[in-house]
């Protein structure tokens, strides 16, 4: 791969008389001059090869990525295995785009269909579209396909899923039209009482999760009991990783199950790009976002690749639309699929073990300071929320001294839970360094 491409003024001069005109700015007279930067941009001078990969170096060690991580809240710190970053760096893969054709894009579409074929499988659901940006999108998406098939104008959402993810399905139902009712918590989870005063005849769709923004396992079951209207869609953001050792949604009586598969194969990178997943049930298929990728077979009877479904946004029928959306994050779709074939169902559950086991122990050190007490006494998957006397925030900047990320602080999200952080622990923690962190912890 060329880490500069050269071109001379000659080259220069002689692609502008290809195309016609006489200059770079040429290209761009279609832009009117007082929208266009009149100023040279204040990026600095120009550098040379060996002080712009310094630079470059000094930005990227902002990522604090040499951390030891206690912090989840939506982005996971878990293993990529090796063979991920080296096959998804091939050239056929990172340069491609809309496998619009077929017959020239059977690998593509074939990456897209196992890619489906696993995230269907994992939450239970009969089928997944080729992907969507992140989990917050993905639960926008969802509430959107609910309203657009019951006609209805009101999505009820727990104040247990994740903040940002309920921001952004504010932000989209906004200019929808679409009203968002909150649901209160009871001890860390979804308020049966109160889900049930607040759904009506208008009532698209119900908005859950589990395990939820607390790391606590909701009761999907009980949930799904108290959604009467049978018109009401049930959807579920979940973690794949928890698959590994949890019922799925699907078994629980999910419409739509919706989440973000980071964990497989996407670093945290700084918040991005991540990968958002959405699966349904036969009867919505129809009404699913996005890019579906069938199995058929060619002309020679041959097993075959293509798009199918494909009355949608990117095609015809553009005033009937689902979505606007016309893409996906097809790279860390292929991560993802990678990330999981290399795991299987074994090395999913023994993941999901581990993640389980070392934050349990996790919290057993944390708590034998006496420093500390768990605030929600409910089972977790990976994610709990203790409660201390001192802040988080004056916590983590000692954490942070020892090269420890430490968990999130509540407080920014929850007014009402003072001086609380949300703890994470995955496979990847070690237990010298769970004793660590436990014993910073005590010693603040």
């Amino acid at each position: 791969m060329f880490r500069y491409i050269p071109v001379t003024e000659e080259d220069r001069k002689e692609m502008l008389d290809v195309i016609g005109i006489n200059s770079v700015e040429e290209l761009f007279d279609d832009i009117p001059k007082n929208l266009k930067q009149s100023q040279p941009l204040n990026i600095g001078a120009p550098m040379s090869e060996i002080e712009l990969k310094k630079r470059i170096e000094e930005l990227g060690n902002k990522n604090l990525s040499d951390l030891i991580c206690f912090r989840g809240a939506g982005a996971y710190d878990h293993y990529i295995p090796v063979a991920v970053d080296h096959l998804v760096s091939r050239s056929e893969f990172y340069t491609a785009y809309t496998p619009y054709q077929p017959e020239i894009s059977q690998g593509s579409l074939q990456c897209i269909f196992e890619y489906q074929t696993m995230i269907a499988n994992l939450t239970g659901m009969f089928a997944s579209n080729a992907s969507m940006y992140d989990g917050a999108t993905s639960a926008a998406e969802g509430a959107m396909v609910a309203a657009t098939v019951t006609k209805r104008k009101e999505i009820v959402v727990s104040k247990s899923v994740n903040p940002e993810t309920r921001k952004v399905l504010e932000t989209y139902c906004k200019f929808r039209d679409i009203k968002v009712v909150e649901v209160e918590l009871d001890e860390g989870v979804t308020s049966i009482k109160d889900l049930k005063d607040k759904i009506s005849d208008k009532t698209a769709g119900v908005i859950v999760q589990s395990p939820n923004f607390f790391g606590i396992i909701e009761d999907l079951d009980e949930i799904r009991e108290n959604i009467t209207d049978k018109k009401t869609k049930y959807i579920v953001y979940t973690d794949l990783v928890a698959m590994g050792v949890l019922k799925t949604p699907g078994e629980s009586g999910a419409d739509i199950v919706i989440g973000d598969a980071q964990s497989f194969g996407s670093g945290l990178t700084y918040g991005g790009p991540y990968l958002g997943f959405m699966t349904v049930t036969k009867e919505l298929i129809r009404k699913m976002p996005g890019r579906i990728v069938g199995e058929s077979v060619d002309q020679d009877g041959k097993r075959s690749y293509v798009l199918t479904l494909q009355a949608r946004e990117q095609h015809i029928r553009r005033y009937k639309a689902t979505s606007n959306i016309c893409s996906n994050h097809a790279l860390n779709a292929l991560a993802a699929t990678i990330c999981m074939s290399l795991l299987g169902k074994v090395g999913l559950e023994k993941m999901a073990e581990q993640c389980y086991k070392k934050s349990n122990y996790t919290l057993s050190k944390i708590l034998e300071s006496g420093k500390y007490k768990l605030k929600f006494n409910r089972p977790f998957f990976k994610e709990f929320v203790i409660e201390g006397d001192e802040s988080p925030e004056i916590i983590n900047e000692k954490l942070l001294q020892a090269g420890i990320l430490g968990g999130y602080p509540l407080e920014n999200e929850y007014p009402e839970f003072k001086n609380t952080s949300l703890v994470c622990t995955t496979e990847k923690r070690s237990k010298s360094e769970i004793d660590s962190f436990a014993k910073r912890m005590g010693e603040m």
